[in-house]
């Protein structure tokens, strides 16, 4: 597969399903998180940005909360947005698509005069998010029974 790809917000339909489509495949069925808490009400409302291949394949998918979305998940701050769902399919990874997701993601959160972005990450992947300048704090807590962190950017 080559490198090459491109990161948009989701704002099609098409574009929509194939993000939920990277999250079955990455959270459902490789990580066993069950199929009916992995989508839930905030999807509706979130900027869902989504990393394809010059072929048009699905990479990566990532969304961003804002307001009282966001609200609910980083202690009130309707300052600070939330990015989660943050995934990148196995035949993907290495290729900077992740980093790529992220990137949007912070400017989505700019665009809406975000000044931080909090988000939840798996344990295994505070290295990827350190280098990206996010800082972890807080104690370590389950989700969907994986060890989690919470971490933050300043924009």
């Amino acid at each position: 597969m080559s490198a090459a790809f491109v990161v948009r917000v989701a704002e099609e339909a098409a574009d929509r399903e194939a993000c939920f489509a990277v999250r079955k495949e990455v959270f459902v069925a490789e990580q066993g998180v069950p199929e009916d808490i992995e989508y839930d009400a905030y999807d509706a409302d979130a900027v869902h940005v989504l990393a394809v291949a010059e072929d048009g394949t699905p990479l990566g998918t990532g969304r961003l909360l804002h307001g009282e979305a966001a609200a609910a998940k980083n202690g009130g701050d309707p300052a600070v947005g939330s990015l989660g769902r943050l995934a990148v399919t196995r035949r993907a990874r290495g290729l900077g698509a992740g980093a790529a997701l992220v990137r949007a993601i912070e400017e989505a959160a700019r665009a809406r005069g975000l000044t931080a972005v909090d988000l939840h990450a798996q344990t295994h992947a505070l290295g990827f998010y350190e280098r990206l300048g996010y800082e972890a704090y807080g104690p370590e807590f389950p989700d969907a029974g994986i060890p989690h962190r919470a971490m933050r950017r300043v924009l």
